[in-house]
């Protein structure tokens, strides 16, 4: 199938690309390449396919031609960072996918398989949430996605079939690495300084997955049958893979040799801040259905495991403190970095094209 990937160059995209290209599609990439400074390590080779430097908001229906779907990774990428801007996170995250999605059904795009979070299920629900559960955003970011959803759904007919993907927080390795994620930042606290450090009373709840996993939940849902998963939402992970932060710490420290858990002064009293930013998210996912529904869907990944594969990437390239609290991979900051040096304008579009 010929596939179009928006953000292939981003946190998800890089692993994503080479699974679709081993499994036999062909890929086309559109990227801004706005963390195109944020390569983490020794990274491997770029997979060869023809990609193109364009902000989403500029796609024209003429880009789309050609394409049987489309899977749409791109845009501001977290909680915080759609925070930054509200209105921008709105245009970018809200606005121009749904114009994409518009465009693709116009030219003729078959599938179109949408990038969502379980952050629209936002705060404040003891029980399991599964896809019919209803939405509570707490953030710019959450209900950006949300609009999507409720508008793109609207498009969908015999000749556009749109799929929604709620994923759980993502975790694990990338040539284009992100610590703004929390298992991420809490391996990295724990590898550097032996302390694995929460700044809140760590009880918040979060459905975790790995970009991998992730990954393979796309590309189940583009190989499946069309009416499995026409105009369907999946939660995407596995509903033995929610875990309290402070749980997720424990993992860390028993997997990280000579680190533990400590928790910041008053540490307890809070449940906002837990190690990148305030957040009041806090919930847990049922993903029996995308379990039930596409059986080749098989996650491979836990939070122990994780946290291995994390520890053994920062020992290859012994992770400095300064890395991982910098600008170069978290999102807001690198943003920010980018915006006060000229390089963005207020509109978060390069002064100077990005190169790849």
């Amino acid at each position: 199938m010929r596939v179009l990937v928006t953000g292939h160059n981003g946190y998800v995209g890089s692993i994503m690309v080479p699974m679709l290209l081993e499994a036999g599609h062909e890929v086309v990439g559109m990227d801004t390449n706005l963390y195109v400074g944020s390569t983490f390590g020794e990274a491997p080779p770029s997979p060869d396919i023809v990609e193109y430097n364009k902000d989403i908001r500029d796609i024209e229906a003429a880009d789309l031609e050609g394409f049987e779907a489309i899977i749409h990774l791109a845009g501001l990428s977290n909680d915080p960072l759609g925070d930054l801007n509200p209105d921008l996170t709105y245009e970018i995250n809200h606005r121009a996918s749904v114009r994409l999605a518009a465009l693709a059904k116009e030219v003729g795009v078959q599938r179109f398989i949408f990038s969502s979070s379980c952050s629209n299920y936002g705060a404040g629900v003891e029980d399991y949430l599964d896809e019919t559960s209803a939405f509570n955003p707490v953030t710019p970011y959450g209900r950006s996605k949300v609009m999507v959803e409720q508008d793109v759904s609207k498009m969908a007919d015999d000749n556009f079939s749109p799929t929604f993907l709620r994923s759980g927080t993502a975790y694990g390795m990338s040539p284009r690495l992100r610590f703004d994620l929390v298992l991420n930042n809490l391996a990295a606290w724990a590898y550097t300084t032996g302390t694995v450090l929460l700044k809140s009373d760590g009880t918040p709840w979060r459905p975790i997955v790995h970009i991998q996993d992730m990954s393979r939940a796309f590309l189940a849902v583009l190989e499946a049958p069309r009416e499995k998963v026409h105009n369907e939402a999946f939660n995407v992970g596995r509903s033995t893979e929610n875990y309290q932060i402070r749980e997720i710490a424990t993992i860390v420290a028993e997997t990280i040799p000579g680190s533990k858990v400590e928790y910041a002064a008053n540490a307890k009293d809070a449940k906002k801040d837990f190690n990148v930013g305030a957040d009041k998210r806090d919930y847990r996912v049922n993903c029996d259905k995308i379990a039930e529904t596409l059986p080749n869907y098989q996650p491979q990944w836990t939070a122990r495991k994780g946290a291995q594969e994390l520890y053994e990437a920062y020992k290859r390239v012994d992770l400095q403190p300064n890395e991982y609290e910098g600008p170069r991979y978290r999102r807001l900051k690198h943003i920010k970095s980018l915006m006060e040096s000229g390089q963005l304008d207020d509109s978060l579009r390069w002064r100077e094209p990005a190169l790849a």
